[in-house]
């Protein structure tokens, strides 16, 4: 009996040297190998679970789907950054009296360096080892759904400091002093949004939606504007939905401005009191612009050679990306702090 066991102890042993052999490796290589109880850890294997890591943050990342491309569009960028210097005209159509009117674009007015994005995720070998797999799947779907949230994170940084960031002309895009033809105009508002009556409405939403559609050019012609999209933070959605969706506004008056406007009610917004208004219809350019110079990707990092991988027993996986917001014609949006 005892020899019986001693020989399938034996045989245990043979199998379990040729498992921890790959395939095709020849006599005397030297293969780093683990194996423990729940998984044979090297190249093949972790090259197989990053694989399938992968597989699954670009799936998230694919049915990503946010709310960006309804206020803002994206720009390509081929170096480290971009000159805009194009947004400080905004062309026109005119009668073609003598010669044209050429308009001039100074070089390197408004530039925009590319920022640099990740989001890291540490791989316990031990995890790997004992086979408990199941919680790097859902922190890949995660970080997919996180890098398919890069665009809005983007814009919404755009829109939290529009009151206090530069733009092209060099004021604050939503600001009380655009230079116009020598004349100070405005986009900018302190105005609570508000549906308690049609003068209350007025003053507020009529005013943002008169500013935009009185704006002009250098040759004093009409822009022709007319907003389309009104934005607000969770704190307003009620209220804007009552401007533009109600028949009657909170006093029972009839709303003149029923259906002038969809709502967007943005979760990303900082302040609950700041609204804001578009025009989106415009296929050229948008309010707001992502500049991007490389879309998210994923990466891992599974050498055992790594000093992670040595001193603390972590491979990494993540994502990375570079881009950048830029703001777009001031004259697209007019923007309220809500708190005048």
């Amino acid at each position: 009996m005892k020899s019986m066991l001693k020989i399938f102890a034996c045989i245990g042993l043979a199998v379990l040297a040729t498992l921890a052999v790959p395939a095709g490796a020849a006599d005397g290589d030297t293969v780093p190998a683990v194996m423990m109880a729940g998984m044979l850890v090297n190249k093949a294997a972790l090259d197989s679970l990053f694989t399938g890591l992968k597989t699954i943050f670009n799936s998230a990342l694919k049915a990503a789907s946010g709310e960006w491309q309804k206020t803002a569009m994206e720009v390509p960028s081929t170096s480290a950054g971009e000159d805009y210097a194009w947004l400080s005209r905004f062309p026109k159509f005119r009668k073609w009296v003598g010669d044209k009117q050429i308009k001039n674009i100074e070089a390197g007015k408004y530039y925009r360096k590319n920022e640099d994005w990740e989001a890291t995720i540490a791989v316990k070998r031990n995890d790997i080892e004992d086979d408990r797999l199941g919680i790097y799947n859902t922190q890949a779907l995660g970080a997919g759904e996180s890098a398919g949230e890069l665009h809005d994170i983007i814009v919404d940084d755009l829109k939290n400091g529009a009151f206090a960031s530069p733009c092209m002309d060099g004021q604050y895009f939503y600001d009380t002093d655009h230079s116009v033809a020598g004349a100070s105009v405005s986009n900018k508002l302190t105005v609570a949004l508000s549906a308690a009556s049609v003068a209350a409405a007025t003053a507020s939403y009529g005013a943002a939606r008169a500013a935009i559609m009185s704006f002009k050019d250098e040759e004093g012609m009409p822009l022709r504007l007319v907003p389309d999209t009104l934005e607000v933070p969770p704190a307003l959605e009620a209220t804007a939905r009552l401007i533009c969706e109600a028949e009657k506004l909170a006093d029972g008056a009839t709303n003149p401005f029923r259906g002038t406007a969809k709502v967007i009610v943005n979760p990303g917004l900082t302040s609950s009191t700041a609204w804001f208004l578009h025009v989106t219809s415009k296929q050229s350019v948008k309010p707001f612009i992502v500049q991007m110079r490389k879309k998210p990707v994923f990466v891992s990092q599974t050498s055992s050679e790594n000093d992670d991988v040595f001193n603390r027993a972590e491979y990494k996986f993540g994502a990375e990306a570079r881009a950048t917001g830029v703001y777009g014609f001031w004259q697209l949006s007019c923007g309220s702090t809500g708190a005048g």
